[in-house]
């Protein structure tokens, strides 16, 4: 298996404290390989339920007396498809001994799976599994990773032909058939549309309203539509850092596709030079590189934003933990200087350090606390929160 190392020893790390983990994540990014390699080569003691798989859901039909006498670790794939299973779930968690551990797999987030946030508060903890990053497939191949995303079949795939095609179908089974699974009723048309045209604004400020204009709907709609693909791990939000340095701050989020590759599949970008001739080359090299840095720093949703103010000074990501403030821009060369934006920034917000994410090949600094970062070093240079 690929990569993963880092994952497998947080799941089990998990697993011993927690008798029901989650692993979440966008569908087949690799959630189920992970959670079988759990269980060796022998496999002996577990136990998968594949709710996609008629047989299963046949099994499960009573599923406290299914799932009762298991032992070991038991898995439970697709969870969002039977979300009334969670309260089964915390009976038997609540067991002395705990003779098994359960492992819930789902493809959506924990605001959508209401029922398990209810039925197991204090019994489960979850973990996001995210598609493959620089550490995985080493750093020479990094300009393949950001041409085809980190999910592993797109990765893999033995040419850049299939593994578009492989983020197509992608794209067209999550329209047509997994949204209908969460029993999320939109239409799928529609949805498609709005991700394609939020392709075309990825790494800018969400406007609810140019959107509702383009499609003749609500701004509370478009919404909505936003929610729900942020809910199943398609487009990350980042939220503005809001402050009060008597300044007037841009407080709108500012939204990426999640995964390179679904980019550049809704772009319709097969190959590394359609990507370097397409207008949306800086912006979709700044959602790569922001994603890898803070997979590298392992910061939460919760630690990350961007700055902004109406006068043009901007920081495309801040990290927050406690006190440390770490400041990030991303450029698509090879020979980032630095701007005046970015001494307003690390004055203003009182950085740390400010790091310019480029495509060069050196680290060097710039000023004091500004330094020129190459994404091939991300994983030296870069030291993790914790």
């Amino acid at each position: 298996m690929l990569g993963r190392s880092k994952e497998l020893k947080s799941l089990r790390e998990s697993l011993s404290l927690y008798p029901v983990v989650g692993i979440l994540g966008p569908r087949q990014i690799g959630k189920t390989t992970l959670a079988l390699a759990l269980g060796g080569r022998s496999r002996k003691s577990l136990t998968h339920f594949d709710l996609e798989n008629p047989r299963d859901v046949a099994r499960l039909r009573d599923e406290s007396t299914v799932l009762e006498p298991l032992r070991g670790l038991v898995i439970l794939d697709e969870i969002q498809r039977r979300p009334e299973i969670f309260p089964a779930l915390r009976v038997l968690a609540d067991r002395p001994r705990k003779p098994a551990r359960f492992l819930v797999l789902g493809s959506a987030s924990p605001a959508l799976l209401k029922q398990a946030s209810e039925s197991l508060a204090g019994r489960i903890t979850y973990l996001q599994l995210e598609g493959f990053g620089i550490a995985d497939v080493g750093v020479e191949s990094w300009r393949k990773l950001w041409l085809r995303g980190g999910f592993p079949r797109s990765y893999l795939a033995r040419s850049d032909k299939q593994s578009l095609a492989w983020r197509e179908a992608l794209i067209q089974t999550y329209l047509q058939r997994d949204l209908a699974q969460l029993e999320l009723r939109l239409p799928a048309a529609t949805l498609g549309r709005f991700w394609s045209m939020l392709a075309h604004y990825h790494g800018q400020i969400w406007n609810s309203s140019e959107f509702a204009r383009s499609f003749g709907l609500s701004d509370k709609t478009m919404r909505r539509y936003l929610d729900v693909l942020q809910d199943t791990f398609m487009v990350r939000v980042l939220q503005p850092w809001s402050e009060n340095l008597g300044k007037r701050l841009v407080k709108s989020p500012k939204v990426y596709v999640h995964d390179s590759g679904l980019l550049h599949a809704l772009l319709d970008l097969e190959t590394r030079d359609d990507v370097d001739r397409h207008p949306k080359l800086g912006a979709s090299f700044e959602g790569f590189a922001l994603s890898e840095v803070i997979r590298r720093l392992r910061a939460t949703p919760q630690q990350c934003f961007f700055w902004a103010t109406h006068q043009g000074a901007e920081l495309e990501l801040l990290i927050v933990k406690g006190r440390r403030r770490l400041g990030f821009e991303f450029k698509h060369t090879s020979a980032p200087g630095f701007t005046k934006s970015m001494t307003i920034a690390a004055k203003d917000l009182s950085l740390e350090s400010l790091d310019v994410i480029h495509t060069g090949a050196e680290t060097y600094p710039l000023t004091d606390k500004i330094r020129a970062v190459s994404i091939e070093r991300v994983t030296k240079d870069l030291t993790p929160l914790s």
